[in-house]
């Protein structure tokens, strides 16, 4: 379960680098939203899977509150599940 959520992880920072670096500018230099629709939804949707694996993590795992929310806002910066993973679960500091 927790290389299926590593694996989400860093997929959905690097859904939101696409969305913010690639994806963005297209819409509004190229004048091409196509890019920023179809990447939104991959986004969203491992946004999502990310959140629901959190939750469910916390509870295999007895994490606390704070853990789950430093996992969440993690969420919210681009590249922030990437640091969230080394510092947590690849330290083996809240896992066990």
């Amino acid at each position: 379960m927790l290389k299926f959520f590593k694996v989400t992880g860093y997929l959905e920072a690097l859904s939101a680098i696409a969305l913010f670096f690639f994806a963005m500018p297209m819409k509004y230099i190229f004048d091409d939203p196509s890019w920023v629709t179809l990447t939104g939804r991959i986004h969203g949707g491992l946004f999502v899977l990310y959140m629901v694996l959190v939750y469910i993590l916390k509870e295999k795992y007895n994490w606390s509150w704070k853990i789950f929310m430093i996992f969440f806002v993690a969420s919210i910066i681009p590249g922030g599940t990437i640091w969230a993973d080394k510092r947590l679960i690849e330290g083996k500091k809240y896992n066990s």
